[in-house]
């Protein structure tokens, strides 16, 4: 009798182990590894960071100034495990080659030319085009070429209106172009400093309450690629082109309205450089476009990235984009 008691009681044991462990038993969700890759274009590196399944559709990542794709690390894998996720340095920007400015004149028609060279040699077809910042003059410029082939845009403080800008930013973008005194040069060239780097670009629209959500590293890795005097020149020389930008606002405007590209505008509406009207702005042509005003500044990327990915799943999943 005590032997087949004790019979019941390990049969018991087990079978309780093992239901045990099948209800205690936890998914786990990981993303897909990043990589970290170059492609060699017309004898210049051109660096790439690349994550998830080929065979999804593609967002592209461009970044804005002073940054690289490092301004994308932390967004990369939240939308990597649904998503092929690319993100590219731009030429003279990161870790893609520097080109000497004393040989070549760096302008947003050169930086959109490679970009796109970059994609066509990885055989992408068609995208998601996310834009931030410097990344708009570069993004415009492709769809220019050919607008079918952003399947959506992912807009974010990346400007296409003059209502984004005060009348003092259009006045510096008139004048880094028109007044070529070596004053104006020295202080564009004060501008791409440490102290201008930290100060007025990444804290610069951040109130003391939440200033210790952005990362010294976004500073610490863009100033390691502006510490010679020939990287600073590149950005001054894209200051100095700039303005280009503003003079092409209403074909872009007019490239939108005729197309109707499906658009997710998620914008920092602490931003002081590019201001929340520039957001607005865009339903004047983009009526359905969706439109989140965030609290945060002009790199919302680094401030709200659970926010910006959720909004961008989101969007692209009751888009069909998936």
């Amino acid at each position: 009798m005590k032997q087949f008691a004790l019979i019941l009681v390990i049969i018991a044991s087990l079978f309780g182990c093992q239901n045990t462990s099948e209800d205690t038993k936890k998914q786990f969700f990981l993303p897909p590894t990043t990589t970290y890759n170059y492609v060699e274009i017309d004898s210049v590196k051109l660096f790439y960071r690349e994550a998830g399944d080929k065979s999804k559709p593609t967002i592209v990542l461009l970044h804005g100034y002073p940054s690289s794709s490092h301004s994308y690390r932390h967004l990369i894998p939240m939308l990597a495990t649904y998503y092929h996720v690319i993100a590219p340095d731009n030429l003279g920007s990161g870790y893609s080659t520097h080109l000497n400015p004393s040989n070549t004149t760096y302008t947003f028609d050169l930086l959109a030319d490679y970009t796109e060279k970059l994609i066509n040699t990885l055989e992408i077809k068609n995208y998601v085009m996310y834009m931030q910042d410097f990344g708009a003059p570069v993004g415009y410029r492709m769809m220019m070429k050919n607008p079918k082939r952003i399947e959506a845009l992912i807009v974010q403080n990346a400007n296409a209106y003059l209502d984004g800008l005060t009348p003092k930013r259009q006045d510096f973008f008139r004048t880094a172009q028109t007044d070529t005194s070596q004053a104006k040069y020295d202080f564009l060239y004060s501008l791409t400093g440490k102290d201008a780097i930290i100060n007025k670009q990444y804290l610069f629209d951040l109130d003391s309450s939440n200033i210790n959500i952005q990362s010294p590293d976004a500073w610490t890795h863009d100033l390691a690629f502006l510490s010679s005097e020939k990287d600073r020149a590149i950005q001054v020389q894209l200051f100095q082109d700039y303005n280009t930008n503003l003079i092409r606002y209403p074909k872009w405007q007019t490239m939108l309205r005729e197309n109707q590209p499906k658009t997710l505008i998620v914008w920092g509406k602490k931003d002081l450089k590019f201001t929340a009207d520039g957001a607005k702005a865009y339903l004047r042509d983009l009526p359905d476009a969706e439109l989140h005003l965030l609290n945060a500044g002009h790199f919302a990327a680094e401030e709200k990235t659970k926010d910006i990915a959720k909004l961008i799943l989101e969007f692209l999943s009751k888009n069909g984009l998936e």
